[in-house]
């Protein structure tokens, strides 16, 4: 017998039409949570509800949906760009329409600029934080409501994954905008876990270091992508942060491909 420790759960996750986020959801929906599919579309309009992906932005996250729905739950696609206060709260509208609660947020959707300091511009700075940042704060902030609470030690918890980097932590050159976001995004997590603690919601945190996705071809032209951790490797770690029950809880962890250096904070 298969072990679906999320059985009649309901997961949202953002950027779930490719890579870190995909994997994510998928694995949710394996572990038999029904999902919420946040991502975005393509040249949304400002503070518009988006109901209905479109036929070639949604396709990817269409694709997702599938793949989830022959896992055997609900999924449910919601184009929305986090960034923008007001189609978060359209999607998470729909989302209470469908379920009414959320047991498990995972904060996957992000971007990134790179490049020197002195060749990066104030609106590439700006739409980086308002994704990597502005984002999660946005749909914890709207989710709160319908996270469920009261859990007992040892039993299913609401909780929350915010998904940073090795650049929450470390700083490389050519990366400053990214950088600044995820550092962002941990000092923001770090406050939530402590507000949260009181009412059984878990707050945690993974940062991974080089990972196969589109990303890491622009920020990281250099790596053989050989040697990269693979989505579903990260995935993998994300549900054992999402599944974990008892007293013992994880905070923190960071990822890191095995052929490079290890490193500690």
């Amino acid at each position: 017998m298969v072990e679906r420790p999320l059985e009649h759960k309901v997961a949202v996750v953002t950027g779930a039409s490719r890579g870190i986020g995909a994997a994510i959801a998928l694995a949710c929906a394996a572990a038999g949570a029904d999902v919420g599919l946040v991502a975005r579309a393509p040249q949304p309009s400002a503070g518009s509800p988006l109901s209905n992906l479109s036929p070639d932005g949604g396709e990817a996250l269409r694709t997702v949906a599938e793949r989830a729905r022959a896992l055997g739950v609900t999924a449910l696609p919601l184009g929305a760009d986090v960034s923008d206060e007001a189609q978060v709260r359209a999607a998470l509208a729909q989302v209470a329409a469908r379920w009414a609660r959320i047991d498990v947020l995972v904060n996957c959707a992000g971007i990134g600029v790179f490049g020197p300091v002195a060749e990066t511009s104030t609106a590439d700075w700006d739409r980086v934080m308002a994704v990597n940042a502005r984002g999660p704060f946005l749909m914890c902030r709207e989710a709160l409501p319908l996270l469920a609470r009261n859990g007992q030690p040892g039993s299913m918890q609401a909780c929350i994954l915010n998904v940073a980097s090795v650049v929450g932590i470390k700083g490389y050159v050519n990366q400053a905008a990214y950088t600044a976001s995820k550092h962002a995004l941990m000092g923001f997590t770090k406050v939530l876990a402590q507000e949260l603690q009181p009412e059984g919601i878990r707050v945690h945190a993974l940062c991974p270091g080089g990972v196969d996705t589109d990303l890491i071809s622009d920020a990281r032209p250099d790596l053989d992508r050989s040697v990269l951790m693979t989505a579903e490797e990260v995935a993998a770690v994300a549900m054992f942060l999402i599944t974990q029950r008892g007293n013992a809880v994880v905070d923190q962890i960071n990822l890191r491909r095995a052929v490079s250096s290890p490193w500690f904070c």
